[in-house]
């Protein structure tokens, strides 16, 4: 359950500058140009980009379009076990660092609650950690009777956690019953104190704000770039190495539906339609995230203008 520990918290002699905002909105650039104004060093708080091989599709920042150091990325085989606990310690470990050596840490966050972990006093609950025996049985649970029979038993046990997970979130239905049976943690209790956790770390937040109609464009034509870059031969060189039930994980947008097309369930034309409808949605949920936390200050970015946009950011540091 969060709560607040002094432990936890980190001493830095500068607050990390956190920027986040939906895909597309153009953060990737936006950090690293504030890291390189500020001498400082970028992390990516991106639950896909930590993957190796992963590139064009998570929209990975190419080694040779680095101007400062970056971190976050390749840190992962696609499908190996990873969480936002993982996350924490090693965002943490990457502020000390980079304080250590005298520059600034920019955090850059797609996944929302990577960079709540990172920053905030969030103290994970057992459940949290990868290769746990508990996750395993639900998971075998979950394979023979299907999501919905998984969901049912979470009612019975807890059904205030149930009503706020949809049964065929089947990631969300297994953490809420691991930090039941570990813990003795309800996952809605848990989800209510999110909203109250004090910061453990400090730091400065900016969103990049675009107009939606703006941002769909943007995505679409992200998407289009996405493919004519090779996106599909990364996809088939992925699964050529054994990781094709990784890149069908609900979470991977962009690889999920190339794999559909490779494997003959829809066009290549449906799969690119299917991955701009999913990246829409996704950004709608990044923006929902970040809409009632009244420590981000917003900066219009419709215009892509990243000097500008980073102009604004610095005058608020």
């Amino acid at each position: 359950m969060p709560n607040s520990t002094v432990e936890h918290r980190l001493e830095l002699s500068n607050p990390v500058i956190v920027i986040v905002g939906p895909t597309a909105s153009g953060k990737t650039d936006v950090a690293q140009e504030i890291a390189r104004r500020v001498n400082g060093e970028v992390i990516s708080a991106d639950s896909m980009q930590i993957y190796k091989g992963m590139d064009i599709g998570t929209g990975k920042l190419p080694d040779s379009e680095r101007l400062v150091p970056h971190w976050g990325f390749d840190i992962r085989e696609p499908g190996e076990a990873y969480s936002a606990s993982l996350f924490q310690e090693y965002a943490r470990s990457c502020f000390a660092d980079i304080e250590v050596r005298g520059k600034r840490s920019v955090l850059a966050g797609g996944t929302g609650f990577y960079v709540r972990a990172a920053i905030d006093d969030y103290d994970f609950a057992s459940g949290e950690q990868v290769g746990n025996p508990v996750r395993e049985k639900w998971a075998a649970f979950l394979t023979e009777h299907g999501s919905q029979a998984l969901w049912d038993v979470l009612d019975e046990r807890d059904a205030e956690s149930a009503a706020i997970i949809h049964p065929n979130n089947s990631k969300r239905v297994l953490r809420a019953l691991e930090m039941l049976e570990l813990d003795g943690v309800s996952y809605a209790s848990q989800h209510e104190g999110l909203a109250t956790l004090g910061q453990a770390v400090p730091a400065l937040f900016f969103g990049l704000s675009v107009n939606p109609e703006l941002l769909k464009k943007r995505i679409n034509a992200r998407v289009d770039g996405m493919f004519e870059a090779g996106l599909v031969d990364e996809v088939r060189a992925l699964c050529d190495q054994g990781f094709t039930e990784a890149l069908t994980a609900r979470e991977a947008i962009g690889y999920k539906e190339v794999v559909e097309a490779l494997e003959g369930r829809c066009s290549m034309e449906e799969a690119s339609e299917a991955i701009k409808l999913a990246t829409r949605r996704y950004a709608k949920r990044q923006r929902s995230w970040w809409r009632h936390d009244e420590r981000v200050h917003w900066v219009a970015a419709d215009d892509s203008d990243v000097a500008r946009i980073a102009d604004e950011i610095q005058q608020m540091l």
